[in-house]
């Protein structure tokens, strides 16, 4: 949700809603939902809320009955890291460059993560990630935004590049 909300204020709403699912467009000011032919739903101003859902995958579904809100449920990111193997670590040069637990830390903030929720999945100390995280965001490679009472950590374009090793290169200029 954190990724969508940034994407709304960097692109808009057309942009968020057309990256839901290849089967959702924004289409003329209207929401397109591919998932029943030819129903039509007008909001009138009721809205639609936009659930994110593991359980979907790989379709969308639409709730419209009366008198639940109208709804869109679409796939959440970072499914496939449920389904999948786990991402390869940083890479090598990454943790010699800024140490192996802070490229950790990097590496594993691929979606959103609090403090704690880093802790355990890395299995260091709850203090020591707080360290990481703090030097990280004041070297520009994370960003933060509350989300209810938990503070979420997620990385800058340029924490995407580090962490992925496409950074640019820098040839010897002796």
């Amino acid at each position: 949700m954190v990724h969508r909300v940034g994407l709304i204020g960097e692109q808009g709403w057309e942009a968020v809603i057309a990256g839901l699912h290849d089967g959702v467009s924004w289409r003329d000011g209207a929401i397109e939902v591919r998932v029943a032919a030819g129903d039509t739903v007008a909001l009138a101003g009721e809205g639609l809320l936009l659930i994110p859902s593991v359980f979907i995958v790989p379709t969308v579904a639409a709730h419209t009955a009366p008198p639940w809100p109208k709804t869109l449920i679409y796939p959440a990111r970072g499914t496939a890291a449920l389904l999948g193997t786990p991402p390869a670590g940083p890479p090598q040069a990454l943790g010699a460059l800024i140490g192996r637990s802070r490229a950790r830390v990097l590496a594993a903030l691929d979606t959103p993560a609090s403090t704690s929720q880093l802790a355990r999945q890395l299995r260091l100390a709850t203090g020591a990630v707080g360290d990481h995280l703090a030097v990280l965001l004041d070297a520009g490679l994370l960003s933060r935004a509350r989300s209810g009472r938990s503070v979420l950590y997620q990385r800058t374009a340029l924490g995407d590049a580090l962490a992925s090793g496409a950074g640019a290169t820098l040839s010897d200029t002796r």
